[in-house]
């Protein structure tokens, strides 16, 4: 049985947890990271907390093995005395929003091999996809992300925005959404692209410039040029 000590409670550790209670081979304690007076001991200590509150949460505890869960800072942020590491979970995580951890990729990283395969144990208790990766890979992993995650997200809102505007179901888009997304398990994004910057369709382009406001014609047009830069 590997104990686990929890410090956090927002999206992540909420996953986590709920996951961590369902493996057999897992003792969950979980605290908030605003109750750190008493800390209890644990093979692995696991916070989940933001960015920005790594270095203060892990200087306060003393436990062997101390690992965070972000995909942007390198495993120095961690200010802990003894072993450090890294617990990254590649996907988005929402409040009341299931997630299948078998589909998640585990991005792992730790000082000694002892660590890695304690880590390797632990992810594999709760999920399938686990990966070594150092904190310059994780890096450019999480701006990847970004990429493809949250500016995809934001994309999509401003084409709700713009249904909403219109009058027209944004449902009606969903079917375009997940083909295009399922599309590249076979394609490479490269060959996957379509659409008007493409074709360098250019009455079609001023069509759709002449819809948007300024601030979603700065974008189609940063995002068409991009495209057309990326197969000249």
């Amino acid at each position: 049985m590997i104990s686990i000590l929890l410090v956090g409670n927002g999206n992540v550790a909420t996953h986590l947890y709920t996951a961590f209670s369902k493996a057999d081979s897992i003792a969950i304690t979980q605290i908030s990271s605003r109750n750190l007076e008493k800390i209890p001991s644990a093979d692995l200590t696991i916070i989940a907390v933001s960015d920005d509150a790594i270095a203060e949460v892990s200087s306060k505890i003393n436990n062997k093995f101390v690992v965070h869960t972000s995909g942007g800072c390198a495993i120095s942020e961690l200010k802990n005395k003894n072993n450090k590491g890294v617990f990254y979970m590649l996907q988005t995580f929402s409040k009341g929003k299931d997630v299948n951890f078998n589909e998640v990729p585990f991005c792992l990283e730790a000082t000694t091999k002892k660590d890695q395969q304690l880590l390797s144990e632990v992810a594999k208790a709760i999920g399938q996809k686990i990966y070594t990766i150092n904190s310059e890979q994780r890096k450019a992993l999480h701006v990847a992300a970004v990429f493809v995650n949250n500016f995809t997200n934001h994309l999509y809102k401003i084409g709700n925005d713009i249904c909403i505007e219109h009058k027209v179901p944004f449902e009606v888009l969903l079917p375009l959404i997940k083909e295009t997304a399922s599309k590249i398990a076979s394609l490479s994004p490269e060959k996957a692209q379509t659409g008007p910057a493409v074709r360098k369709d250019k009455k079609t382009i001023k069509n759709h410039l002449d819809l948007l406001d300024t601030n979603q014609q700065e974008i189609y047009q940063l995002l068409t040029k991009s495209i057309q830069n990326s197969v000249d």
